[in-house]
């Protein structure tokens, strides 16, 4: 990216005035002061009289002095006033809130100068503030159909709750409803707080080598009573030991995430398999389930924040773990693959980079 940085640079003139239109200007004015000589030399040869002598060569003059000047000022107004005229415009155009302006470069790219590189970085920026715009307006779409889901069932369960006339089981079944919509805004709020610092890195990863296949066996184990629950079947291939270097604190996010989707949209008797391997790179930790699968189409889109593939269990979430997982791998150096058929299921493979382990001499174990 750089390098075409600098090839662009190097293409770009430095002026909007080339010596050439200088030597032109010179070249013209040269001309005159030969043809002013010669009128001169003219008018003495034929004996006009002084008073014609004077005039001719002043209105001569005159008439070169208007038209360099009508000429410069021509080549100022076509090469700054107009350019610059059409930038403010549009910058007042952004301004306002309309990011669908475009300034087109004066010249075609060959021959670009300063001024084409500016319009074209000013038509970058409109771009990507538009894309900005569009973001931020989803997000607070999303959040606010987000929000208002929990909100109306907390409204409708404490409306009921104010009946006077409901049973003891009525009155737990409305408490657990309002606890777990007021829980499901607890996650939604606090997810997108951990989005937030750590797309805007307010959230610095502290990263330290550490044996993954410890934490993926603890976080495993936090899952225990769904797996029973849904009577699932779990299917674990793991390393004694493998060493990343990362925030541990942070790719707990990631494991907790994966198998808790991989929980939800499996259907109850179903298999879910965490597979583990490593080289002298890389550490893979492969998560399947045998659940509903992702569409093609989906699968573009599904670490998309509020993204949900299958809406029947929307409830269950707010579409922004996986959004939360990706960014978290981005910040460990890591990555993620996803692999699914609709019916048959679904594969998340994460990535991340192996810590080499420290090598043990055979003598130095003997000797110990």
């Amino acid at each position: 990216m750089k390098m075409r940085e600098d090839k662009r640079q190097e293409r770009v003139r430095e002026s909007r005035f080339p010596a050439s239109l200088f030597a032109i200007y010179l070249g013209v004015l040269l001309l005159m002061s030969g043809v002013h000589t010669g009128l001169i030399v003219f008018m003495n040869k034929v004996a006009w009289n002084g008073v014609v002598q004077s005039v001719i060569p002043m209105v001569y003059w005159g008439v070169v002095a208007v038209a360099l000047t009508l000429f410069t000022r021509r080549k100022i107004r076509a090469t700054y006033e107009e350019p610059m005229h059409r930038m403010a415009e549009a910058t007042k155009n952004v301004a306002n809130g309309d990011f669908s302006v475009y300034v087109p470069a004066l010249h075609t790219q060959d021959r670009w100068d300063y001024l084409d590189v500016m319009m074209m970085d000013f038509n970058k920026m409109v771009e990507e503030l538009g894309s900005i715009e569009t973001l931020k307006t989803d997000f607070v779409s999303n959040v606010s159909h987000e929000m208002k889901t929990p909100i109306a069932i907390i409204k409708n369960y404490a409306e009921l709750l104010e009946g006077e006339n409901i049973t003891e089981e009525e009155r737990k079944e409305y408490a657990a409803g309002i606890e777990g919509a007021a829980t499901r805004l607890s996650n939604l709020i606090s997810n997108i707080l951990k989005l937030n610092k750590l797309e805007n890195q307010r959230i610095v990863p502290e990263a330290e080598a550490y044996d993954v296949c410890r934490q993926l066996c603890e976080c495993i184990l936090q899952f225990e009573d769904a797996w029973d629950e849904k009577e699932i079947e779990l299917e674990i291939e793991i390393e004694d030991a493998a060493l990343v270097e990362a925030d541990e604190s942070l790719l707990e996010l990631v494991w907790n995430n994966l198998l808790s989707n991989a929980v939800k949209f499996t259907e109850p008797g179903g298999t879910v398999a965490v597979r583990q391997t490593s080289d002298e790179k890389n550490v893979k930790i492969a998560v399947s389930d045998t659940g509903c699968g992702i569409s093609r189409e989906s699968v573009n889109h599904i670490f998309d924040k509020f993204y949900q593939a299958d809406t029947s269990h929307s409830k269950e979430g707010n579409g922004l773990g996986l959004a939360l997982v990706k960014r978290v791998l981005e910040l460990s150096d890591g990555g993620i693959q996803v692999t699914s058929e609709p019916g048959k299921g679904s594969t998340f493979l994460v990535t991340l980079p192996a810590v080499e382990r420290p090598k043990t001499g055979k003598a130095e174990n003997d000797n110990g």
